[in-house]
């Protein structure tokens, strides 16, 4: 076998707290935060004078993170459009399984975060729904039923 796990994803935002915040609350944990500069780090990433903060969440059962980098120099590139719609190529969401997915809703709601469409069904098994928070990351929720 070639690969061992999926480490990470790496999600690069403006506003650090803001989006630790809301991961937060979604369920993840905050496993550490601070710089990344340096040498190593314009080699791995392939660009010069690199000046970052990044913060890594883990989810609570210990197998998936995310990776958040606020990059202080070079300044990040905003995409375009700000807001893409689901067809949009390139990574467009992350989802989650979750419990009682209209509490995470309401809890993720007071970190501004909007649903992209609507809350659905799926048969009798799964209720769906995409949820935009900081910075227009768009999160799938699915609560299995049954």
């Amino acid at each position: 076998m070639t690969i061992q796990r999926m480490d990470n994803v790496l999600i690069v935002v403006d506003d650090l707290d803001a989006v630790v915040s809301f991961f937060v609350e979604l369920g993840m944990e905050l496993e550490g935060r601070g710089p990344a500069e340096g040498p190593w780090v314009e080699r791995v990433i392939g660009l010069h004078g690199v000046r970052q903060e990044i913060a890594m969440l883990r989810t609570p059962d210990g197998h998936g993170r995310i990776e958040l980098a606020m990059f202080h120099q070079p300044k990040a590139i905003s995409p375009e459009p700000k807001d893409a719609p689901a067809n949009t190529l390139g990574i467009r969401r992350i989802m989650f399984a979750v419990y009682d997915i209209e509490d995470v809703i309401a809890r993720l709601r007071t970190h501004g975060a909007e649903l992209v469409g609507e809350l659905a069904q799926y048969e009798d098994v799964y209720r769906l729904c995409y949820v935009r928070g900081p910075e227009g990351i768009i999160v799938g929720l699915a609560e299995q039923l049954g």
